[in-house]
């Protein structure tokens, strides 16, 4: 039976790379953690994706912005992401260490990537709006690691030749 128990359940075997989406609106920071992100949707132009749920307060305010920032969370960056996953926005960023664009887009510092986007389409999904999001910069360390949401927890890759 198709229920959404089971539904979570299965979904839960895919990782999927956690992300901060943020953009400053009038002097303040605004803030979703996603773990339904998708890097390379397209490369020319160069587009990713995120989807959000309809529930969300934060996105009807991002949507608008001219630039929002994408962070992917490293390996060892969970609680960074529990603190900015909490309901109390006015401490989400406390102690964080960022970068603002002169366009608002905010990004982490420290992280393994770290784009600007805006807004490139959007369409209604079931219970979210998937949102694709033109990249105009982008930033990586070579060699980190990223954290992914896997079986509903955050984790690290374990670093693992499988060919053999």
């Amino acid at each position: 039976m198709l229920t959404d128990t089971t539904l979570r359940e299965a979904f839960s075997h895919f990782p999927q790379g956690v992300v901060l989406l943020a953009a400053e609106i009038d002097g303040s920071p605004h803030a979703l953690i996603v773990s339904t992100f998708t890097a390379g949707v397209s490369l020319d132009p160069p587009l990713v994706s995120v989807a959000v749920q309809h529930s969300s307060q934060t996105w009807p305010l991002l949507r608008h912005r001219p630039r929002l920032g994408v962070s992917l969370l490293g390996r060892g960056q969970a609680a960074i992401a529990r603190q900015l996953a909490s309901p109390d926005r006015h401490t989400r960023f406390a102690g964080l260490d960022v970068a603002v664009d002169p366009e608002g887009a905010i990004t982490l510092r420290n992280v393994p990537a770290s784009m600007t986007t805006s807004l490139h389409g959007e369409m209604p999904a079931g219970d979210h709006d998937l949102a694709l999001l033109e990249v105009h910069s982008i930033d990586s360390v070579p060699g980190a690691e990223a954290m992914v949401f896997h079986r509903s927890m955050f984790r690290g890759l374990e670093d693992q030749d499988l060919n053999g």
